[in-house]
């Protein structure tokens, strides 16, 4: 998993509450394993018309919010049913940080696991990034992990709570397996013990 430092980009403002798994990547776009080819999909039913043109209201179409690195969403982001996919479609498209004041439990999770950093903020808050977001190409935010920290385009500072468990493992790129191999040592040498206490097995 790729780290998670510092991340400086254009921030869209999402103004939806409630936004589901299934409207972040449909359920047609779910067939696939492989975490690249998603971006297509992202928010589809949202950016595409029903004649697969764009939908020029909708924000990730505009042209200074095409490359956002970063969404700035209102509350319950994430909520709906478990798939790792939304993640993976967000990632795809450029996207590596979320802010709101809310997500759904599974999706919060899956962001940690696969590179995208979730970040709750108080509403008070939220509303100033979306002030910031909404200054199109100049919405610029600049988020520091290991600060904790997110900076508007003014200066202004916004300081964010993490679990320093999951911070450690966004900071390092470690995911479940990555964790797991760097107890690669100790796993080994159970085995060689276990080998030689069962050697029949």
């Amino acid at each position: 998993m790729e780290k998670f430092t510092s991340l400086e980009g254009v921030a869209a403002p999402l103004k939806i509450i409630n936004v589901d798994t299934d409207m972040i990547i449909p359920k047609q776009y779910l067939k696939t394993i492989k975490r690249t080819g998603l971006g297509v999909g992202l928010f589809s039913e949202l950016r595409y018309k029903e004649d697969g043109s764009e939908n020029p209201d909708f924000v990730l179409n505009k042209p200074a919010y095409r490359n956002a690195k970063i969404l700035v969403a209102e509350d319950n982001f994430g909520c709906g049913s478990s798939r790792e996919h939304a993640p993976w479609a967000l990632m795809d498209f450029g996207i590596r940080c979320v802010i709101s004041t809310q997500f759904g439990d599974i999706f919060y999770n899956n962001c940690f696991k696969n590179g995208v950093l979730p970040i709750k903020v108080s509403k008070e808050d939220l509303d100033k990034l979306f002030d910031d977001a909404d200054r199109g190409a100049n919405a610029t935010l600049s988020v520091d992990l290991e600060k904790q920290e997110i900076r508007g385009p003014d200066g202004g500072v916004v300081k964010f709570e993490i679990d320093p468990h999951r911070k450690h493992l966004m900071l390092n790129g470690l995911d479940d397996i990555g964790l797991t191999q760097q107890k690669k040592d100790k796993i080994d040498s159970f085995e060689d013990k276990s080998k030689s206490a069962r050697p029949w097995a």
